[in-house]
């Protein structure tokens, strides 16, 4: 099959920008603390991708966040504690992405190589647009500015429903098809490029399934190291990916090869 792409949607943390998805892990764990729930870093990295009162909300229901929130409170997690949560979580978060919004080695260079076959560049993400502010001017100022980027809070829904790429697809004038190309490193990320119809590829090495950042993933051995992208490329595929990569650095390399 050859594949010309029209249009890559990229996400951004974990893909793009934060290595490893490290930046709103810490607060999703950070803010269950406060409230004297201790979440367990996969508890905290497990719904990555989703809209981010979503993903309190899915950490909170988990059957063992659940009894450990009912024995602390004396009652289940309610909506009014997950909007207090989510209030927190923002201010929290901008303060975390001023500092771990740094651009994945090879991002910027990928994506020139990616218009030079004259793709378009969209994003989007679980963020909303008001932490997208600190988020994209961090990587503009490192050499990465797609066309558009598409945030949770201009959907009806976030991930794993397809109405972000159907916006960014919207903004970028092109048809979802095959031919635009769906890039993400979370489960429900590969579940929305499905859903759109769209050549869906997953990401290991810099993603939330290895959840490491830079200087963590090159202290592993190479052995370890090798063993864990293996696992994460199995979920992904068992996900439903078409291809996966360990970076947005060897997308263009791919693309050539297809």
């Amino acid at each position: 099959m050859s594949l010309i792409p029209t249009a890559v949607l990229l996400d951004w943390a974990g893909t793009t920008v934060d290595h490893g998805s490290c930046g709103p892990a810490e607060v999703f764990r950070s803010i269950f603390a406060a409230r004297g729930v201790e979440i367990t870093a996969d508890e905290a990295r497990e719904p990555m991708g989703r809209a981010k009162r979503d993903h309190i909300a899915t950490v909170a229901a988990g059957p063992r966040v659940a009894a450990a929130w009912r024995e602390r409170h004396g009652s289940d997690c309610s909506d009014a504690d997950i909007d207090a949560m989510y209030a927190d979580f923002l201010p929290l978060q901008k303060q975390v992405l001023s500092r771990s919004s740094d651009v994945i080695p090879g991002v910027a260079a990928a994506v020139a190589e990616l218009r030079a076959m004259a793709a378009r560049i969209g994003s989007s993400t679980g963020y909303t647009r008001e932490l997208m502010d600190v988020v994209e001017p961090i990587a503009a100022g490192q050499g990465y500015a797609p066309d558009c980027t598409c945030t949770a809070d201009e959907v009806a829904a976030g991930r794993p429903a397809p109405l972000l790429n159907q916006l960014a697809a919207e903004r970028l004038g092109v048809s979802l098809s095959p031919q635009v190309v769906v890039v993400d490193d979370t489960l429900v990320g590969i579940e929305a490029g499905l859903r759109s119809g769209c050549t869906t590829i997953g990401v290991s090495r810099t993603g939330n399934l290895l959840g490491l950042t830079l200087a963590e993933t090159n202290a592993l051995s190479d052995d370890e190291l090798q063993a864990r992208l293996a696992a994460i490329t199995a979920t992904l595929l068992e996900a439903g990916a078409h291809h996966v990569i360990e970076s947005v650095a060897d997308l263009p390399e791919l693309l050539r090869q297809l």
